[in-house]
């Protein structure tokens, strides 16, 4: 629920309040004594989602725009015109959303200013980039707990959809500019561990797991981004704290932001490349995913004539987004498909190990198990083709066994159609 207060015009008092009574509103009145063009100001309660629907009401009625509108929040009222105006608006309107005038300003405070944003920023790329290189998840985590950045993406779409201009250059700028920031403060300081030997020597920064897992994104990173915009938008048009949200959308952008810059410092353009594209296809996604849901939850502009250029502007942006996302997504789809290959390739290498041992073990006093395979493909963000295959087999104690891996090289070369390296271990396992 919202204290609202209101500065009526002079001459528009009557009009005011008879459109308060119209509504069940109950409210108190106080005489304005500035001097200034007022002639009271108007204090009543209503719930938070009867706020704009009576806003607008007033303004219709008369309500200026050079008159002030405060709306703060109100812990509890008692009053039995608030509970039935409670209950109707409860059938009415979503019950949760915020008026448009609190959303700007939520999505206003939410975009820090340029200092704290800069500082902030340069910290949480910093930690994260830390984090990447000691294989850390609890680090890169706490470097996403301090990222600013949910307040620029919020911002950018807020201005958007209530064609607030300013809000949203903001918000584009510093999401812009925050991402540079990151990218660039992760390469420099890349740079410094390299060189320093802050880490072991690290030749190929794909060995990292948490390096590894950034760079060939597939589609279900969609699903985070995505995830990351429309929980952020509720989150603000429901009033509630962000704050957990920003970690969300931050997860789907600072650890990406910092590969790149990781791949910038080890000269990896493979690596750099493979985490700008799921960084572009997230920070896209989560505009996107903001956009649609602002839209749909029913905000327009102030005024009604503005509305049309902000379903034009609303529009070509969904679609720029759209189509950018979809041209990414390619890049998406065939680290989806390699994904898929390499998982069929490795289970049908798999197979031929375990038939090659099942023949041998036609010939052998004992019976031998394939405990593990390993595929090693080449190094590529796309298209990886298997290159060594390291098959390890299990014997019984004190028996001794060799030349399996002419047998399973050639129905790993028949299943794949090239030349692989095959490699045989024999370790010995005790059975029960």
């Amino acid at each position: 629920m919202r204290l609202v207060q209101v500065t009526i015009p002079s001459g528009k008092r009557q009009t005011i309040l008879s459109t308060l009574d119209d509504e069940g509103v109950d409210y108190v009145v106080a005489d304005e004594t500035s001097g200034r063009e007022y002639a009271a100001v108007a204090y009543f309660p209503l719930p938070t989602n009867a706020v704009e629907p009576i806003l607008e009401s007033l303004r219709d009625a008369g309500l200026g725009d050079d008159a002030f509108t405060v709306v703060v929040e109100a812990n509890t009222v008692v009053s039995r015109r608030f509970e039935e105006l409670q209950e109707r608006y409860a059938e009415e309107e979503d019950e949760g959303r915020i008026a448009r005038e609190e959303l700007t300003a939520s999505a206003s405070d939410l975009a820090p200013t340029l200092e704290v944003y800069v500082v902030m920023t340069v910290v949480s790329a910093l930690i994260a980039t830390a984090g990447l290189l000691l294989d850390s998840p609890a680090v890169v985590v706490g470097s996403m707990v301090i990222a600013p950045l949910v307040g620029p993406a919020m911002a950018a779409s807020v201005g958007t959809v209530v064609n607030d201009h300013d809000l949203f250059s903001r918000g584009v700028r510093l999401q812009i500019g925050g991402l540079v920031l990151a990218i660039v403060t992760a390469a420099l300081f890349a740079l410094v561990v390299r060189y320093s030997n802050l880490i072991p020597p690290l030749a190929d920064v794909t060995t990292i797991p948490e390096i590894r897992e950034r760079i060939a994104p597939d589609f279900l990173s969609l699903v985070v981004a995505v995830g990351a915009g429309v929980a952020g938008v509720v989150s603000l048009t429901s009033g509630v704290s962000t704050a957990l949200v920003g970690v969300m959308i931050a997860v789907a952008l600072i650890p990406p932001a910092a590969t790149v810059g990781i791949g910038l410092a080890w000269g990896a353009p493979l690596v750099a490349v493979g985490s700008g594209v799921l960084l572009l296809v997230n920070v896209l996604s989560i505009n996107l995913a903001a956009l649609v849901v602002l839209w749909y939850s029913g905000y327009r502009p102030e005024h009604w004539f503005r509305e049309g250029d902000a379903r034009q502007a609303t529009i070509k942006r969904i679609a720029t987004l759209a189509v950018a996302i979809v041209v990414l997504s390619a890049f998406l789809g065939g680290v989806t498909y390699d994904s898929y290959t390499q998982a069929t390739t490795t289970e049908q290498i798999t197979a031929d190990a375990e038939a090659a041992v099942a023949v041998a073990n036609e010939d052998t006093a004992f019976e031998m198990t394939v405990l593990d395979v390993e595929v090693q493909h080449t190094n590529t963000a796309l298209f990886q083709e298997p290159q060594r295959v390291i098959v390890t087999i299990g014997i019984p104690p004190g028996q001794s066994m060799s030349g399996l891996s002419p047998e399973i090289d050639a129905r790993v070369e028949r299943t794949t159609g090239q030349s692989i390296v095959t490699e045989v271990r024999y370790v010995t396992t005790e059975t029960a």
